[in-house]
């Protein structure tokens, strides 16, 4: 790839083999810090997930059967959510080719989510405060967001930068498939 030519990172995710279980949910909250929530707290609306599950029922009955689709941000090239946002903390990213937010700018308007027609923003409703020894279990990658932040999928930056880093160390290029999760 010529160096002037812009990356665009894709997910690829077989639809036919997911089941729903939300592993993948899990995952992504173990990888970008993300706090559980309670069921006290997901009546209130206020879970916490970079990725939600949708499922859609197809077929006739008898013969009905669920389709799942994991859901997250786009990472829009014209993304909606970015503009409306007051203080510039919903930008596009030149470097990855990804929306990012810029937490430590972030003033929880919830402008952003309400622009958002993937429906892939959340709102931190918590302090993330986590107990010894637990809180070894914490990405170092991966910035603790404080509470009234608005907060998105990041594409798992932090792993495409590590691909990128060990591809430049064995004096290579990051081909298609080199960042797995």
């Amino acid at each position: 790839m010529a160096e002037q030519e812009a990356k665009k990172w894709g997910l690829v995710i077989d639809l036919d083999r997911c089941s729903g279980c939300q592993a993948c949910v899990t995952a992504c909250s173990m990888e970008n810090n993300i706090p559980f929530t309670g069921e006290d707290e997901v009546a209130y609306g206020r879970g916490m997930h970079w990725i939600r599950v949708q499922r859609y029922w197809t077929g006739e009955y008898p013969e009905v059967k669920p389709d799942h689709n994991p859901a997250m941000c786009q990472q829009c090239g014209n993304a909606p959510c970015e503009p409306v946002c007051p203080v510039f903390a919903s930008v596009h990213s030149e470097e990855e080719q990804i929306n990012v937010q810029v937490y430590n700018r972030c003033i929880g308007t919830r402008y952003c989510a309400n622009n958002c027609p993937y429906v892939a923003r959340t709102f931190n409703w918590f302090d993330y405060e986590i107990p010894a020894p637990m809180n070894y279990y914490l990405n170092p990658d991966v910035t603790v967001r404080r509470r009234g932040v608005m907060e998105k999928c990041t594409f798992c930056v932090q792993r495409i930068k590590h691909g990128e880093d060990v591809a430049a160390a064995e004096g290579r290029a990051l081909e298609a498939g080199g960042v797995m999760t």
